[in-house]
């Protein structure tokens, strides 16, 4: 696929930029020494505060700074701090924080910080002991979990996607569907250390990187930050632990979990190995780290009978990370990622048997390279390069016609794929050194190029819709061969100003250039925050901001009309044909100004795009109670969406049109609460209205095709939640010093379609809902020694975590054909089970 002339100009115009940048930067690099900085946390009496958290930030520290915490004598440690100007700041709960400015030029002398009493909490509600002050991000934090949280935390599975519902404003589906903003995570983005990582095809979050790798889990509802984009929905950023200069080794999960039927063993229902070093090659030059995971997992389905009820998952993940450390103004990164993954019978659920639903397989890998070079002015570049291998294989269970009934699905899924991509990354962020005037300016100025292809095939064969009788309804029948293959290559622009005005006033102010080969030539999105803090005593703070983000335009509708044809044909209670079949040509189609279709063989040419604005209040009602609230409005638009029109005067066809909407308002308020550096505790309560095209590519296609196509309607989106409360803590209790960390998650119930004997929306869709969710689960976790002597010297961390205490139903499937004598059943309900795990700390 060639790029047209127009396109190759502006991808030519970024690259210009992107090395002449590298070039004049480079010619101002100035080598310098590595420090240490050393010190203690102390309260006014003299006495050291453990658990204080500590944030240096300045020269090759990334955005945000570094942090860490003190230890039980109140001291900290930052290793290899190259010369420069730094900014210390300490914050415990219980004391006001501190800000020291640093010259590291020579051995630094040790720092004894000391806290006043009564902290102002003011950055944000979801991040402990963070700095007072108007950093670059708070024009809109973001949602934090850290990586001791992912730990003590109640999870299903030990993977970063099941720690995201935990975050207000973010549902999952019962189909294993991330939504944020109202839309799934194909219309979000993935990064992690700062670089790409979805699925090139879809967009859908399927790279794992383990657990124990990760230093921070963070989501975006509305990324002001000029260099964020190439989303319509949420941002995920995932920041993994860097290699640490002293060895260290953890062995997790070592115990499998036996499964118990009716008092017996009968096997073992999963085993999740987890494996974590680190540690240095070459003395302050080289430190390295490994996280291996491997995952055996079959989870039960309520509502089918064992042992047909299970989805069997097989998958492996390796995580390597390499620090270079050229000289001290000069450091580079290089992590790489394996991720295959086998799921068996992906799609089940209590109308969907083992026969009837699909296979799923990935295999990939990805490499990114980071590298961080300071000047002699300050400033400091950032170079990011990145490519990823992914290809994903799906498939029925056999030959046989799938049949859709009123009960549900049988026979054997009708589709089958296979998706080979690769994604290759270049990026370039130049950090200005700070300029005094009317204030003081921070610029960030950056461009890039990413590419984006794959190839593959479609292939599907006959659905037959039966009605409840079992005599058949419609026949679908797919034509061609199906092969497909799509590229997009984009080139980015971006510059950032972060000004701040006064102590208590920082302004945001971006723009963001992006242009697309799949999609528009051009899109600019402009950006704009402010963060006031009025008040001597700094405890409240104000934000507001408003963004436009441009999407990734999906590979999926690159090739669109290379998908197999659909012929439908409709026959009568006695088996006769009705009429011809209606064969459904696979086109593009706008909307001209007259309202009228028009329908193409070439490729859509507007970029999906959003429009977000939000609104904060946070107020410290004690030392260590915080609250917020938030309002946030968003609107989506040109989105792809998958429309049949059966009454055209050229005939039938499948319309591919970027004419899709999605409408989303949250209003959250949440209090957190921490009155002990061992006790926390966080509770949020959302009211929110998520509406949109139910046609969209991303529910049609993704992670399967489905069967039947109905009309679209503009109704409210499968994750649309009115209102939820979700609540989540850590304690030390008094029994034997056992940390409880409960999780609470109660909210509306989702929406879902009445349909009829021929799949035909009844009503309107989505109006109706299951019963309210509720669900209590509780990690109960001790640290302990075994006196036994090869393992005496380690530390052993075992937990036992109760999923559903209170055993509620939480149905998840509904039989929603009123053909169906089970018509309005709730099905699918979810009982309490357990989980173990046993980790050696070395």
């Amino acid at each position: 696929m060639s790029l047209k002339v127009h396109d190759r100009r502006c991808l030519s115009w970024v690259l210009i930029f992107v090395w002449a940048s590298t070039i004049v930067s480079i010619a101002q690099a100035l080598p310098q020494k590595t420090f240490t900085l050393e010190g203690r946390v102390l309260s006014e009496s003299n006495a050291p505060i453990p658990e204080a958290s500590c944030t240096v930030t300045g020269g090759l520290s990334p955005v945000g700074g570094l942090a860490v915490k003190s230890d039980s004598q109140g001291k900290f440690r930052f290793l290899e701090l190259p010369a420069s100007t730094y900014t210390l700041t300490c914050a415990a709960m219980g004391f006001r924080p501190v800000k020291k400015t640093l010259e590291l030029s020579q051995a630094p002398p040790f720092v004894e910080v000391v806290l006043p009493a009564e902290t102002v909490l003011r950055q944000k509600v979801e991040v402990r002991g963070t700095a007072p002050i108007l950093g670059p991000e708070q024009a809109a934090p973001p949602a934090q979990l850290e990586s001791q949280e992912l730990i003590d935390l109640p999870m299903t599975e030990q993977k970063f996607r099941a720690a995201l519902p935990l975050i207000p404003g973010v549902v999952r589906t019962p189909d294993g569907r991330i939504n944020i903003k109202g839309v799934p995570e194909n219309q979000g983005l993935l990064l992690v250390n700062s670089a790409e990582t979805a699925d090139p095809v879809t967009g859908s979050f399927s790279i794992d990187v383990p657990i124990q790798a990760v230093e921070s889990l963070q989501v975006y509802k509305n990324a002001y930050r000029a260099n964020y984009g190439g989303f319509s929905g949420g941002l995920t950023s995932i920041y993994t632990k860097p290699p640490s200069s002293q060895w260290h080794y953890e062995v997790q999960d070592i115990t499998p979990n036996p499964r118990i039927k009716s008092g017996h063993l009968v096997g073992i229902a999963d085993f999740n190995p987890k494996f974590y070093f680190t540690g240095p090659l070459l003395a302050n030059r080289l430190n390295f780290s490994q996280a291996l995971a491997y995952d055996i997992d079959k989870q039960p389905v309520r509502g089918l009978a064992w042992p047909k009820n299970e989805i069997k998952s097989h998958d492996f993940s390796s995580f390597t990370g390499l620090q270079f450390m050229f000289s001290a103004n000069h450091i580079m990164t290089v992590h790489a990622n394996v991720f295959p993954l086998v799921r068996q019978f992906a799609n089940i659920n209590s109308l969907v048997l083992q026969p009837a639903s699909s296979d799923y397989a990935q295999r990939g890998f990805s490499l990114e390279l980071t590298d961080r070079r300071m000047f002699s002015s300050g400033g400091v570049l950032t170079t990011v390069v990145a490519g990823m291998k992914f290809d994903s294989n799906a498939h029925g269970q056999g030959p046989a016609d799938m049949l859709v009934t009123p009960n549900g699905w049988g026979g054997n899924f009708f589709n089958s794929f296979q998706r080979n991509s690769d994604e290759e990354e270049l990026r370039e962020t130049y950090d200005w050194p700070g300029v005094m005037w009317h204030g003081k300016h921070e610029w960030t100025t950056g461009g890039g190029v990413l590419r984006r292809a794959y190839d593959g095939f479609s292939h599907s064969h006959p659905v037959l819709v039966l009605r409840q009788d079992g005599s058949v309804a419609q026949r679908l029948d797919f034509l061609g061969t199906g092969q497909m293959q799509a590229q997009d290559t984009e080139g980015v622009l971006f510059a950032q100003d972060h000004w701040t005005l006064t102590e208590r006033v920082a302004v945001d102010l971006g723009l963001r250039y992006s242009g697309q080969t799949l999609g528009s030539a051009a899109n600019l999105g402009p950006r704009a925050g402010v963060v006031y803090s009025p008040g001597s005593d700094g405890k409240t703070v104000l934000r507001a901001g408003m963004g436009i983000y441009f999407d990734h335009p999906p590979l999926l509708a690159g090739d669109f009309s290379g998908n197999p044809l659909r012929q439908l044909s409709f026959f009568d209670s006695a088996g006769n044909l009705q009429g011809p079949p209606l064969v459904f040509r696979n086109l593009y189609g706008s909307v001209e100004a007259d309202r009228a279709l028009v329908l193409s063989t070439q490729h859509l040419s507007r970029t999906p795009s959003n429009t977000t604005w939000s609104a904060e209040a946070d107020r410290e009602l004690r030392p260590s109670v915080m609250l917020r609230l938030s309002f946030l409005s968003s609107l989506s638009s040109d989105q792809y969406t998958v429309r049949p029109e059966s009454s055209l005067a050229s005939g039938p066809a499948l319309a591919l049109m970027n004419t899709g909407e999605s409408r989303y308002r949250e209003f959250a308020a949440t209090l957190r609460a921490r009155p002990t550096a061992q006790t926390e505790w966080n509770i949020s309560y959302v009211t929110s209205r998520a509406r949109g095209d139910l046609n969209a590519l991303t529910l049609i296609d993704v992670p399967f095709e489905q069967p039947i196509i109905r009309p679209n309607a503009y109704a409210s989106l499968p994750s649309d939640v009115p209102h939820r409360l979700i609540s989540w803590g850590r304690f030390r209790t008094h029994l034997w010093g056992i940390l409880a960390a409960p999780v609470l998650d109660w909210h509306s119930g989702l929406p879902f379609s009445v349909v009829d004997a021929d799949q035909n929306y009844v009503g309107l869709p989505n109006t109706r809902r299951f019963p309210r969710f509720f669900s209590l689960d509780l990690k109960l976790s001790k640290e302990f020694h075994l006196p036994f002597p090869w393992i005496k010297n380690h530390l052993l961390r075992g937990a036992l975590t109760i999923f559903n205490v209170t055993n509620n139903d939480n149905p998840r499937d509904i039989y929603n054909n009123i053909a169906s004598p089970n018509f309005g059943r709730v099905a699918g309900f979810q009982h309490y089970f357990f989980d173990t795990n046993l980790d050696i700390l070395y």
